[in-house]
């Protein structure tokens, strides 16, 4: 029987974080060239519309990029056009070089959409098409606003949309629109000639270099991966896809096998290029951070239960139990650690970021240390927030909960 290398479990964090850009001390301005860096090393941000403190991809890139402010994204994305918004296995922004892999999802879409849609959505969808592409041929950019006159709009729910909103979305889900502006968080659409440059827009490799694209750039943030970890990556390429391609790379040395040890002790197969084996990686700093909920680190709930013994999922939603935390609370990273999550909200009318609780992870203590690089962490994100002041609640400070 084979034995495999093997990667310990305080290894395979660092060399995690690393790939995520979460291990070293965190220095550059946050916009611009720094910011475009940031998200081609991540590959794309996730999207989110919850503005607890402020949203999502913004407490992404500010984990990265302490002074990076809210509206350095939406630049990168409306005016340098350094990044375009589509799925991964969410809505997301991704750097604007891997725009052309993304056809093979428009090509898929466009056959899967027509049918699905037919079922799903209100009749008439598909009538609607050359109705929105010429309203925005003459009119330029629109939003669902803007077309569907006289077209019922109900309450019936976030996918009930009117037949002329669906039409804008089934044309950028398969590339003929792309969103050129958030209004809010309202999507803006456009000609995706208008938005995508043009050499990224002629681009159109074959769907076999797509897949290799997608197998080895997701392995090189990954660090290690199964092969459906590889393809839930960009959520772009099939699991028999990746799983595929790991075959016919293992077979001609590319990538190797090796068991990462787990935080309970086990070892479990991954996937990596043979180098990271060598790899001494960078020794994450003991900075503490605050994380959004949807930070790639955390994306995959399960790997990071198995990486770092944080179980993000009881908290969102457990049927018949209560809940243990709040319904929408932040991790915190300091060194390799996740130590614990917090429940707070910007209350701008009152120039302040309130901390409702904070529930340390088992073993974890807030000494007097630990508490003012929290309080650090903490006025930082009140900047980001665009408040002044920090306030807790009476008893913010909560027990660990057992294990």
């Amino acid at each position: 029987m084979k034995v495999l290398p093997e990667i310990d479990n305080q290894t395979a964090r660092a060399i995690f974080l690393d790939r995520h850009g979460l291990a070293d001390r965190p220095s550059g301005s946050g916009k611009g060239a720094d910011l475009q860096a940031v998200v081609d090393s991540l590959g794309f941000v996730q999207l989110d519309s919850i503005n607890t403190v402020v949203r999502a991809h913004h407490m992404i890139l500010h984990a990265r990029r302490p002074t990076y402010r809210s509206r350095n994204l939406h630049l990168l994305h409306d005016r340098d056009r350094g990044v375009f918004e589509h799925w991964t296995h969410d809505a997301s922004m991704i750097s604007m070089q891997h725009f052309p892999h993304w056809r093979l999802r428009f090509r898929r879409n466009k056959a899967l959409l027509s049918e699905k849609w037919r079922k799903w959505r209100r009749d008439g969808f598909e009538d609607k098409i050359d109705d929105i592409l010429r309203h925005v041929s003459d009119h330029g950019p629109c939003c669902s606003a803007d077309v569907g006159e006289g077209e019922e709009r109900t309450s019936g729910g976030w996918w009930d949309w009117h037949p002329s909103k669906t039409a804008l979305e089934y044309l950028w889900r398969t590339g003929i629109l792309s969103v050129t502006r958030r209004d809010g968080f309202r999507k803006v659409y456009d000609l995706t000639e208008n938005v995508i440059p043009e050499k990224y827009r002629l681009s159109d490799p074959c769907e076999d270099e797509t897949i290799e694209w997608a197998c080895r750039s997701a392995l090189d943030r990954l660090g290690f991966a199964t092969s459906g970890e590889l393809a839930a990556f960009w959520d772009l390429i099939t699991p028999a896809e990746a799983r595929a391609w790991c075959v016919s790379a293992l077979a001609c040395g590319e990538i190797a096998e090796a068991n990462i040890v787990l935080s309970d002790g086990s070892p479990r197969k991954h996937y990596v290029w043979p180098e990271t084996l060598d790899e001494t990686p960078l020794k994450p700093s003991s900075r503490i951070r605050i994380l959004s909920p949807f930070d790639p680190v955390l994306r995959d709930r399960k790997r990071a239960e198995r990486l770092f013994d944080f179980s993000y999922r009881i908290e969102i939603f457990v049927p018949e139990q209560k809940r243990r935390y709040g319904y929408y609370v932040f991790p915190i990273l300091e060194d390799d650690r996740l130590i614990g999550r917090i429940d707070m909200k910007a209350a701008r009318d009152r120039d302040r970021l309130h901390i409702k609780a904070l529930w340390p992870e088992p073993g974890v203590r807030f000494g007097t240390g630990r508490m003012a690089r929290l309080e650090t962490a903490l006025s930082r994100t009140a900047r980001l927030a665009d408040v002044s002041d920090v306030t807790f609640e009476p008893g913010w400070l909560r027990e660990a909960h057992p294990v």
